[in-house]
């Protein structure tokens, strides 16, 4: 019997067309994971800038958009070249700058420690985790209100703005890659002798740092979009004050000059939080 169903399946088998063969697909830089060389990255960077600039020529130079609703690159220099040498752009600049570094620089302070004894300890995720987590739902623009009843109209509530928009997200995010430490290294630490506390110094943050950083880089780029909302709050000076006074006036040539060095500034600070990464963090993927 056995013998018959073996011979049948065999007879079966026999009849089945054979299986398409597949050729080795050439590598591209659309495969998944391959490196590209110098050239091909040099090329795409200079490329994903180009494009869009040439578009923006094109339609300011052929009027397909009126001049009020996209000025011409050329306009924009002027205007930024005028208010440089006026002064009022660097002002405008480091009052904006400032502060960043104060309301975002304090959310770190506050976030990265929170997030460390978070991602460690169970407990610490168990007591601040929910509420944290109900929190980072809340828009930063809506404590508009009650900021300015709390600490009134001065410098102290769009500090407050910007820490209320980056601290939460940056704890949870922060917390992400303290828990992704692998258990086994902190295993065959407590295993040769270590201490919790040499653990958490030697292993735990170490290990973390470079995700941190990333963190924290992710992180500084939100500060950059909730500054415009805090200089909403009677501001004098800044980026976006700059930007809201030149929208009275249709002056959208000022408007793209403040976004451009909005841009500038955003990517100094991203380029150094790398250079900090790397240098930090060298044995990082």
């Amino acid at each position: 019997m056995k013998a018959a169903l073996a011979e049948r399946s065999a007879d079966v088998r026999a009849t089945w067309p054979p299986l398409p063969r597949r050729t080795r697909s050439r590598r591209t830089a659309l495969t998944i994971r391959t490196p590209l060389s110098r050239r091909a990255a040099t090329a795409l960077t200079v490329g994903s800038l180009a494009v869009p600039f040439a578009c923006w020529v094109v339609l300011s130079a052929t009027g397909a958009v009126p001049a009020t609703f996209l000025p011409a690159p050329g306009a924009v220099l002027s205007a930024g070249w005028e208010m440089a040498r006026s002064g009022e752009l660097a002002v405008d600049a480091w009052t904006t700058t400032r502060r960043v570094l104060e309301g975002f620089g304090l959310a770190v302070l506050v976030s990265v420690p929170l997030g460390i004894l978070m991602g460690t300890f169970h407990a610490g995720q168990a007591a601040f985790e929910p509420v944290i987590g109900l929190l980072r739902y809340l828009p930063a623009s809506a404590f508009i209100p009650l900021l300015i009843i709390w600490l009134g109209l001065g410098e102290p509530s769009k500090i407050a703005i910007l820490f209320i928009g980056t601290v939460f997200f940056n704890t949870l995010m922060t917390a992400d890659v303290v828990r992704g430490v692998p258990r086994a290294l902190i295993d065959v630490s407590y295993t040769l002798g270590a201490r919790r506390g040499e653990v958490l110094r030697k292993v735990v943050v170490p290990h973390a740092l470079p995700g941190i950083i990333d963190a924290v880089r992710v992180n500084a780029a939100a500060a950059w979009n909730f500054v415009v909302v805090a200089e909403l709050v009677n501001s004098t000076a800044g980026l976006g004050y700059r930007i809201v006074r030149a929208q009275r006036f249709l002056q959208t040539d000022k408007i793209f000059a403040v976004l451009v060095v909005i841009g500038v500034i955003g990517v100094t600070i991203d380029v150094a939080l790398r250079l900090v990464r790397a240098r930090v963090g060298r044995w990082a993927a």
